[in-house]
């Protein structure tokens, strides 16, 4: 029963998704528009099974880089974020050069990272991992901010140390919040890939989009877009069941009735 209310809250979303596609497809055929301006699904569709053999190993480069630089943002978003909490001064003086690095656009990153890294892979996981820590190092220093005072005040007075309370209490319960700059930072990490590709790599999504490009094969750019756009979900939803693991489902996901 819970799976099937489960189910029942997305049948609005894939309706509207389904409604969507039909209508594309609709007009592109009935008003004659040319493959060269806009695909159709259905042309998207099939440039994606006809180009496969060469389309699936240029995912599976973006995928490993994008996943690589994703857990490495992880990673040392959340350290960052524990040590501008723990750190006033710290948090004083680096804070507003982190957030200030964030704004600069890739188009002028990237090109120090070819000089650096050269067209290896490790560039883009560098490039992932730098623009994808900056959510989960805020949503850590607001998760932190955020944990009523008592929880401290209790660990502490059962004889805890601020170390362990740190680690053991006030990360447990900013965890939500810092799951949220997670998802935020997962759903621009194989866009971010593919467009480092793009702007100087050997192989990749963003070197298969550049080949479409320059051939001005309309779906093909379509199909890599769609093969980039499942991914992320697919890195989203692991997400999701990672969250589900570590700090169980959410007060509306147990309770199926909750909206009626």
């Amino acid at each position: 029963m819970h799976m099937l209310a489960r189910f029942k809250r997305h049948i609005p979303t894939l309706i509207a998704v389904l409604t969507l596609l039909a209508a594309w497809e609709a007009w592109v055929r009935l008003a004659h528009v040319p493959s060269t301006m806009i695909s159709s699904p259905s042309e998207i569709a099939e440039a994606i099974v006809q180009t496969w053999p060469t389309l699936a190993p240029a995912a599976a480069v973006t995928g490993f880089e994008g996943v690589a630089g994703f857990l490495l943002a992880v990673l040392l978003g959340i350290m960052i974020g524990m040590a501008f909490y723990c750190s006033h001064t710290l948090n004083a003086a680096l804070y507003p050069l982190l957030a200030a690095a964030q704004t600069m656009p890739l188009i002028s990153i990237a090109p120090l990272f070819l000089i650096w890294f050269g067209f290896e892979i490790s560039g883009k996981i560098a490039i992932v991992a730098v623009f994808g820590l900056f959510p989960i190092a805020v949503q850590t220093i607001r998760g932190l901010q955020a944990v009523p005072r008592y929880y401290t005040d209790v660990a502490l007075t059962c004889g805890a140390s601020r170390t362990w309370t740190l680690w053991h209490v006030k990360l447990r319960v900013a965890a939500r919040q810092i799951f949220g700059g997670i998802r935020v930072s997962g759903a621009y990490i194989f866009a971010t890939a593919s467009t480092a590709e793009y702007l100087g790599a050997r192989k990749g999504m963003g070197i298969w989009l550049q080949a479409a490009y320059n051939s001005f094969r309309t779906p093909l750019v379509f199909a890599a877009t769609v093969v980039i756009v499942l991914m992320t979900a697919v890195l989203l939803f692991a997400v999701n069941v990672g969250e589900r693991l570590i700090l169980g489902p959410l007060e509306d996901d147990e309770d199926p009735d909750a909206d009626q």
